[in-house]
């Protein structure tokens, strides 16, 4: 009995030692398996004979832009520096589009293997992606209209003379927004924008007194944009860097090799001459590393701590609140205005002169035919160039409620048509001018038809008020895009960014759905079964 009991022991220590060294020997196979995984990236894109970088050419030259010559290409010294990068490595440069404060989250999900856009090393982005070897030292120019007071940036930060605030535009999400809102304080506002060229638009149209824009942009647009000038000596200092997923160190590392053999044999110097952007910061180049240089002076002081989750919420909470209040002013004061120019318009094409008529039909189509975003950008940016300047917060009502009105007049002309023609000649048999008639018995039914899907548009003109931050105005979506890429909570900002969407959407949705019962209920009113 007790030898029984020995060698099944012995057995089962037999069978526990294999045990050790199968788990020990799949751990090694698993540890070689994810380091083999995390390091075929640079395989990766010469197999699939493409290296796809991400880059939004609407912020213009000198980084990324359409040529002249030939519209269907893009040029600029990032283009040409990915093309000198990726003839040694084999794979062919592709540019992907991208909305400039989206590619990191672009990258992150896998659509494109870099991204190259004038992208600043900062310490949030580097805990969550690599960045190569800096490519350029860029410093920050302050622009202004000639003739203006402000000979530099340090003017900027002593009062207005007459008061108020100086008015400076930036790019969003950018270090010279981090910049100006840490050196200008409480004399600064600052103004967001999508690309470089709207800023210096802005500035040139007296809608901003200044602009704080990274060096090569203001050297590249200084000729273009004659009205304006460089005010003082360049501010601040940075680093543009690539960035790559954590896992494509080996990508990386190839990049790293290729731009410090574009810097040791004067390929790199040569192509910043041709584009007009080589400074003499850019002599550091030869002697910066990798990820490991210093982080760049622009960002350095506002540097906030790595928080995540609900911290990261509780901190930025009430701005995202503030954000949202601005979506539901915008939109609380756009609709009631489209409601009112909709219901005139859908008289006039009904019952107003005939020669009306076609003007108010081209109106609508016009509307209706063109992107909200061009509308703005007409209002905002054109019509001071005609003697017409509208605030930025104006020009989102009168935008809004501009385009929404087509939408609104084709819903109550379909109202209109629903009610019967005798009930207009009721009216008019009962004595009633045709304008009362209208006010007495076509619109009260009318009314009633329409409210549900004009409801619906209150609900959509919500969400499209995003559309307004392409002429400064920071509402709930732009805040959103502001604090992801200068925190990296892409994740925990977005889901509190649906949220409030929800919560404002959600009563309008309830509102529809009881409007729609009642007026089904009060339709069968007098119905005999």
């Amino acid at each position: 009995m007790e030898q029984s009991s020995e060698a099944s022991g012995a057995k089962r220590g037999r069978w526990r030692r294999r045990a050790v060294v199968l788990v020990g020997v799949a751990c090694v196979w698993g540890v070689g398996w994810v380091a083999a995984r995390g390091d075929d990236s640079l395989a990766r894109v010469r197999s699939a004979g493409r290296l796809v970088y991400g880059c939004d050419a609407e912020g213009g030259g000198p980084y990324a832009y359409p040529d002249p010559g030939n519209p269907t290409r893009h040029i600029g010294f990032e283009v040409d520096l990915m093309e000198l990068l990726c003839g040694p490595l084999g794979p062919e440069p592709v540019l992907y589009q991208g909305q400039w404060d989206a590619l990191l989250s672009t990258l992150a999900a896998g659509h494109v293997d870099v991204v190259v856009n004038g992208y600043e090393q900062t310490p949030e982005r580097l805990a969550d992606y690599l960045a190569t070897r800096p490519y350029y030292v860029f410093r920050l120019q302050t622009m202004v209209r000639r003739g203006s007071p402000v000979r530099s940036f340090d003017d900027l930060t002593r009062p207005k003379p007459g008061g108020g605030r100086w008015r400076v535009a930036v790019l969003g999400s950018s270090s010279a927004e981090s910049y100006a809102r840490e050196h200008g304080g409480e004399q600064v506002e600052v103004l967001y924008f999508n690309g470089a060229t709207d800023c210096l638009m802005a500035v040139r149209n007296g809608q901003a007194d200044a602009t704080l824009q990274d060096e090569p942009a203001a050297l590249f647009y200084a000729p273009e944009y004659v009205e304006l000038e460089r005010a003082g000596p360049p501010v601040g200092r940075g680093y543009y860097v690539m960035y790559l997923r954590p896992e494509d160190r080996a990508l990386r590392d190839a990049l790293d090799a290729g731009l410090g053999r574009l810097i040791a044999n004067g390929e790199l110097q040569r192509l910043y001459e041709r584009y007009g952007i080589w400074t003499e910061a850019q002599e550091e180049l030869a002697a910066l590393g990798g990820a490991e240089a210093s982080p760049p002076d622009a960002a350095e002081s506002s540097r906030p701590d790595r928080i995540r989750g609900l911290p990261l919420l509780a901190r930025y909470g009430l701005t995202l609140l503030l954000a949202a209040g601005m979506t539901v002013f915008l939109s609380l004061t756009s609709m009631p205005l489209a409601i009112g120019l909709g219901l005139v318009i859908a008289l006039g094409r009904l019952y107003g002169p005939r020669l009306l008529r076609p003007l108010l039909t081209g109106y609508i189509e016009l509307i209706r035919g063109t992107p909200l975003m061009l509308q703005l950008f007409v209002l905002f940016f054109l019509l001071p160039r005609l003697g017409l300047e509208l605030p930025a917060l104006v020009a989102g009502i009168v935008g809004l409620a501009i385009n929404y009105s087509a939408y609104e007049a084709e819903i109550y002309r379909a109202g209109l048509q629903a009610i019967p023609a005798g009930q207009m000649e009721a009216a008019l048999a009962l004595g009633m001018s045709r304008r009362l008639a209208l006010r007495r018995v076509i619109l009260p039914q009318a009314v009633r038809i329409v409210i549900p899907p004009v409801t619906n548009d209150f609900i959509a003109l919500f969400k499209d008020t995003s559309v307004c931050s392409v002429i400064s105005i920071v509402e709930l979506t732009k805040r959103y895009a502001i604090l992801a890429n200068s925190t990296g909570g892409v994740i925990e900002f977005a889901a509190a960014t649906a949220l409030l969407y929800l919560a404002m959407s959600a009563p309008l949705a309830w509102l529809v759905r009881r409007l729609e019962r009642r007026l089904s209920l009060e339709g069968t009113k007098g119905v005999v079964p």
